[in-house]
Formats: C-alpha cells, sequence, structure tokens
C-alpha cells in the first residue's frame, strides 16, 4: 500500500514512497526523474516482464569466519524494512523476487578479511528481479565487496542496516558484459555513531542505472560515498543519489568522477542532498567530474541541495564536466613520454584517488588494468 500521498511533492521528502507498484504511473520517459533513462533500451524492466529461473545466480564462496549469507523467502520481516521503493521499476522489482539474499555479520564482530558476494548473470535474453539485505550488528566491522558479473537483464534492490556503532565498508562493482540492462535501488539505513563508506565502479553493461538513498536514524552517522565509472561507445551509465538528512549532527560526502570515450557514450549523475528542518549540524558536501576523451560523448550532471534549516556544520555541492586537458598531455610528451602512454597516465591518475578508496588491493589493481586496457584497445 502507499505509504505516503502521491501529490505532486514540493520537497524530496515528500516524494512517492510505496510497494504497490500500481501507485507508481506508467513511465513515459517525461518524468523528472527518467528522463534521461533511454526506456527503450530497458527490456521490460519498466513493465514488469515475468521473470526467469535461474537467469542470476549468486557465488558466495568468499565469504570469512563472521560473515553469513542465506537465502529467505520474500515474506521474510526483513524484507522491506528498510527500502521503500522510490519508483516504479523499484517496486515491480520488490514484488517480483522471489526470494532474498541476506548478508549478516554479527554485534562486535570485527571481520578481518573482505566478504566478497559474486551477482552471476545467465543471460540477457529473459528478465530477472533479485533482492539483497544486508545487515551489520552494532560496533561490528566489515568490508564487503558486492562484485556484479556476467549477462543479465536485472531489477534488484539491495537494503543495507548498519546498527549503532557498527563500520560497514561497501564496495559494489558492475562489471557486466557488453548486453546487459541493469537498474538498481540500494538503500543505506544508519544507526547511531555509525559509518558507511561506499565506493561504486561501474564499468560494464549496455544499461546501467543505480539508485543509492541513504536515510540516519540517530546523531552521529556518516556516509561517504564515492563513485568510479567509464562509458565506452554507446553505453549508458547513470547513477543517482538522494542523502536524507532527518536528524541532528550528522555527516556526509558526495564524491563521484566519470569518463567517457566513443559515440553515443551517455553518463548521468544526479546528486539530491536534502537537509530537514530537525537535522541541525549537518555537514555535508557533493561533487561530480567528468572527462571527455572524445567528440560524440555526452555527459549530464546535476547536483541538488536542499537545506530546510539555517544550523549546519557545513553544506555545498560542485560539479564540473570538460575535455582531456592538453597541457597535461603536452607536459608528459615534452618529458619524453609518447602521446599514448600519456594520454593513459592523465586518465589513470584522474581515477587514482577513488580507486584508492577501494580497500581491497587485489580488486584494486584489476579495475585499474582494466581501465587502462579499455583506453589501449580505443586507440588512447
Amino acid at each position: 500500500m502507499t505509504t505516503q500521498a502521491s501529490a505532486p511533492p514540493s520537497t524530496k521528502s515528500q516524494a512517492l514512497r510505496s510497494f504497490d507498484v500500481a501507485d507508481f504511473p506508467a513511465l513515459t520517459g517525461q518524468e523528472e526523474e527518467w528522463r534521461f533513462t533511454p526506456l527503450k533500451r530497458m527490456r521490460g524492466l519498466e513493465t514488469g516482464t515475468p521473470a526467469a529461473a535461474a537467469t542470476v545466480t549468486y557465488d558466495l564462496a568468499a565469504l570469512p569466519a563472521g560473515v553469513t549469507a542465506t537465502k529467505v523467502p520474500h515474506s521474510d520481516p526483513r524484507v522491506g524494512s528498510v527500502l521503500t521503493p522510490f519508483d516504479r521499476v523499484s517496486a515491480l522489482a520488490y514484488g517480483n523476487a522471489a526470494e532474498a539474499l541476506v548478508v549478516s555479520v554479527a554485534p562486535d564482530a570485527v571481520v578481518s578479511e573482505p566478504a566478497i558476494i559474486r551477482v552471476v548473470g545467465n543471460g540477457a535474453a529473459e528478465v530477472a528481479y533479485g533482492h539483497t539485505f544486508i545487515e551489520v550488528g552494532s560496533f561490528a566491522e566489515v568490508t564487503l565487496v558486492l562484485e556484479q558479473v556476467g549477462s543479465a537483464t536485472l531489477a534488484d534492490n539491495v537494503e543495507v542496516t548498519v546498527a549503532d556503532g557498527g563500520k560497514l565498508s561497501l564496495v559494489t562493482v558492475a562489471d557486466w558484459a557488453a548486453d546487459t540492462v541493469q537498474a538498481q535501488h540500494l538503500k543505506v539505513r544508519l544507526g547511531r555513531n555509525s559509518s558507511v563508506n561506499h565506493v561504486q565502479v561501474t564499468i560494464g553493461g549496455e544499461l546501467v542505472r543505480q539508485y543509492t538513498s541513504v536515510e540516519y536514524t540517530q546523531r552521529g552517522g556518516e556516509a561517504e560515498l564515492y563513485g568510479l565509472y567509464f562509458a565506452d561507445s554507446g553505453q549508458h551509465l547513470e547513477h543517482r543519489q538522494m542523502v536524507d538528512h532527518t536528524v541532528p549532527d550528522c555527516r556526509s560526502y558526495v564524491g563521484y568522477r566519470g569518463a567517457l570515450q566513443g559515440e553515443k557514450a551517455h553518463t548521468v549523475w544526479v546528486g539530491d542532498v536534502l537537509i530537514q528542518a530537525e537535522a541541525t549540524g549537518t555537514d555535508t558536501y557533493e561533487i561530480n567530474r567528468n572527462l571527455l576523451l572524445t567528440d560524440g560523448a555526452r555527459a549530464d550532471s546535476i547536483p541538488n541541495l536542499e537545506i530546510e534549516t539555517g544550523e549546519v556544520a557545513g553544506a555545498g555541492h560542485a560539479s564540473a564536466t570538460g575535455r582531456f586537458d592538453e597541457e597535461q598531455l603536452f607536459y608528459l610528451m615534452a618529458r619524453g613520454i609518447p602521446a599514448e602512454e600519456a594520454r593513459r597516465l592523465v586518465v589513470r591518475g584522474f581515477f587514482a584517488e577513488l580507486l584508492n578508496k577501494i580497500p581491497v588491493e587485489g580488486l584494486r589493481d584489476r579495475l585499474g588494468d582494466a581501465i587502462e586496457d579499455r583506453l589501449v584497445k580505443a586507440g588512447a
């Protein structure tokens, strides 16, 4: 049932949230939230095409002691306790997912090794729906990697709850095959003095649309959201964030960077930060930077900051989109570095800060190599 009236919202906090897909009108592409997304390329994810069996599977072999993962029926009371869908596709995914993967970290557990879960697509011809629930107990500390590979047509929801004093480093990697279409909503709920450090990497797929939202329940919550994306010819990569400050004395930082090359490479970044009237003492900042490597690529970047109180510790946003810096290239070439290698160095330097946020060395190195391989294949 609808949890909020469907009248046009005057603020982001009043936007419709509902588990019932009937509460969301059919999409036309004219909606503000969907005007950048090529609906004709979504293969029925926006209409609720029935799912096929076993089109997406989970590899749970790399789970260290202290982390458990089990499949539960969709009727499990945890499912839907954090995330109420913001849009039609999220509601369709919620209603069509027959089960959920629950990943649990016990209270007070300090997990020394990263927990790696691989979501494997077994074919893009059929629609799949998924649901993941991640629960980090009070004062627990863990690094969790959610790596998405293979071919899929997938709509999925990911719920994350971090209890009081918990610390979660979450890395999500969309390294899909070139034929994949995905629409995902990831929602994080933070307890008192808890924190999440989320690094979102998107390099694969034909069309990938990822929506990340954060909710604070008590004072002292901290969310750092970083994103790295690289769009090649014909790819559409779209990232949206909604950080909702509803309680005092919490902090957020959003920093996304993207590179684009090739004809009709398209990226979209929309960052929404809302500081509600009760959220005094909030400290927040968001920034997006895009690097256009070739003609024919397009980056849309829209930072939004909505403040309902004058008592904030800090609030700001920035966005920049530009072409390759020829001065940097000239500087390197003047020191004997060939042009193609110099271009690769500039791009790797552009991404270096965010790659270094990934707390798993092997994954960090592999993603850096994947970016460089893409530049080499394009003749950059």
